[in-house]
């Protein structure tokens, strides 16, 4: 297989750094959906970069390359290319409207590019990129709520546009980063974007749904309605500060508190009528602790970090209206969505059906 019809995709700003390699498979009884097939992952341990910023430019750099070599050895091909995906509290969203007239009478595809371009007139975009303008709605004329405006006649275009940004510095480094190891970026997405094109379907955004992401550092929250993204915002609390809990709680190391929150927690244990608690001997950890901790109080602090973060997501939701009151509900994602009975904690706080996506 050639190089140039590989697709890489490298996730850089997390806990982790992933690369994703693959190839498109056309179905003959289906020739409008290819099927990507997966021929390669890489994952690291990321020790240079914290909260979307690089904070270590050679560690970032080997912890790249060990991802990149992982994922080409796997796949047993190089890529020259790759797109980047970025999260964390460093994207922005902004929400803007963009008007423009039609010279001709009739809206071409080079009329909806000038209109969502005029969508950034008016924000403040000070050492920011726009990263990707993701039209909601456009206007007609007189006629409303269109998705797609390409050879309609008409005099006026509106749209209202999610426009993300990224800090131009961060991004920056990003970039100089990956060309320092030898690879190309050909473009680059927020995740608030890629991880619901990952797991939600066509029918899901159409009745309504929010995809939840809990990342390392923060929680990304997309909301689809009617085919389109309606609310996308970043909540600042993400798996790391359950983490974080447990090691001041239980008094131990960073290393052992995520330990125990991925073996060991369930976030509806505290919620039984009586629950059969259990002593965690830690030395089965690390030999060199001598404590034992309770499965309920375990719990419990990581119960009441994970309320706090789907508390933030009803708020959201309550801000637009539709806590409760999406068909399709809550679809979870990122490595925090991983708590063992986050889903039963979830349908009791959001009032939503629920579920991890996939």
């Amino acid at each position: 297989m050639a190089a140039s019809d590989l697709v890489a995709l490298v996730d850089v700003w997390s806990s982790r750094i992933k690369t994703l390699v693959g190839s498109f498979i056309v179905d003959p009884a289906n020739p409008n959906k290819p099927k990507l097939n997966i021929l390669g992952v890489g994952v690291v341990k990321s020790d240079g970069v914290r909260k979307g910023v690089i904070l270590d430019m050679e560690e970032f750099k080997k912890n790249l390359d060990e991802s990149l070599t992982e994922a080409e050895n796997m796949a047993g091909q190089q890529f020259p290319h790759v797109g980047i995906c970025l999260s964390g509290t460093g994207i922005q969203i902004h929400n803007n409207k963009g008007m423009i007239a039609i010279p001709s009478n009739e809206i071409t595809q080079d009329d909806v590019n000038r209109v969502l371009d005029m969508a950034q007139n008016g924000i403040t975009l000070s050492n920011q990129t726009v990263l990707k303008i993701i039209p909601e709605s456009f206007s007609v004329d007189l006629e409303h709520h269109v998705k797609s405006p390409v050879g309609m006649s008409a005099k006026k275009l509106e749209v209202n546009a999610h426009i993300f940004t990224v800090p131009t510095t961060a991004l920056n480094n990003v970039r100089k980063g990956f060309k320092d190891v030898g690879i190309d970026v050909v473009d680059v997405f927020p995740s608030l974007l890629t991880s619901p094109e990952a797991v939600l379907s066509r029918r899901q955004k159409e009745l309504g749904v929010v995809c939840v992401d809990i990342g390392s550092s923060c929680t990304g929250l997309a909301v689809y309605e009617e085919g389109v993204l309606r609310h996308a915002c970043i909540i600042p609390v993400g798996g790391e500060y359950v983490t974080s809990d447990i090691a001041l709680g239980v008094r131990v190391s960073v290393d052992i508190a995520e330990k125990l929150k991925t073996d060991y927690v369930d976030l509806t244990f505290c919620d039984q009528s009586k629950p059969k608690d259990e002593e965690i001997v830690l030395s089965r950890i690390d030999k060199k602790e001598t404590e034992t901790v309770s499965k309920l109080y375990l719990s419990q602090i990581a119960q009441a970090r994970y309320k706090e973060i789907l508390s933030l997501v009803n708020q959201e939701l309550k801000r637009l209206g539709r806590d409760g009151m999406l068909p399709e509900g809550a679809v979870f994602v990122g490595g925090g969505s991983k708590a063992r009975n986050l889903i039963d904690l979830a349908k009791s706080e959001l009032r939503l059906p629920c579920t991890i996506g996939f």
